[in-house]
């Protein structure tokens, strides 16, 4: 049961966006999902309340609870565990990254959210857990820009994922009304961007992407 933390030291970068949406697509594709909320302002939990708590499940936990949660869920069926971080709070992406399989860092591809990057990397370094910068929230039509943003990323000692969550409007309005991209436009862009980006982390994971579940008696 793979445990996936998304970290950033900047608001704005598109955390809970990533959360949400890496767990949909765990569920979409045949997977126990949940999502644990760390951050106190709940916009994951909030998001859940919308959509009437249809999958996938969101909880909330206090920073130091988090492998007690974990553990809990494992012996629920939980099969895909995404943990959702807020900003500025080190104590909370220390916990996050104790736990977690994977780490992911969305960030834009600005030089403000790329220089921010430098202190989520040290703590990267001191856990020793594999992480991937994932930039989200820009052009999809700028490859020169992800290039440069990769370079730069790299000199920090971090590993850009290849495949991006690029500003679309479909986001904004698919969170208004507690629904994922894929639920919206299932044949869209922004629903084929997220696909590519859960079966790129099932990979290194060692998780199978999908799977069918067993009929209903």
């Amino acid at each position: 049961m793979p445990t996936i933390a998304i970290i950033s030291q900047k608001g704005g970068a598109g955390k809970t966006t990533l959360a949400l949406h890496l767990a949909a697509a765990a569920e979409d594709a045949g997977h126990t999902a949940l999502v644990i909320d760390v951050d106190p302002q709940a916009t994951a939990s909030q998001w859940a309340a919308w959509r009437k708590d249809a999958p996938p499940v969101v909880i909330d936990s206090a920073p130091p609870r988090l492998a007690a949660k974990i553990g809990q869920a494992m012996s629920q069926g939980a099969e895909f565990i995404v943990i959702d971080t807020p900003p500025h709070a080190d104590s909370a992406a220390s916990a996050a990254v104790e736990v977690a399989d994977l780490v992911l860092i969305p960030c834009r591809p600005s030089a403000f959210d790329l220089a921010a990057i430098k202190t989520t990397a040290s703590l990267i370094k001191m856990r020793g857990k594999p992480a991937f910068v994932v930039f989200t929230a820009g052009s999809p039509t700028a490859p020169r820009m992800y290039e440069e943003a990769t370079q730069l990323v790299q000199s920090y000692g971090l590993n850009a994922c290849p495949h991006i969550i690029a500003d679309r409007a479909v986001f904004r309005h698919a969170a208004a009304e507690g629904k994922t991209a894929m639920e919206v436009e299932p044949k869209g862009k922004a629903s084929d961007e997220v696909r590519l980006l859960y079966k790129w982390a099932c990979k290194h994971v060692n998780m199978q992407s999908s799977r069918k579940r067993r009929a209903s008696a």
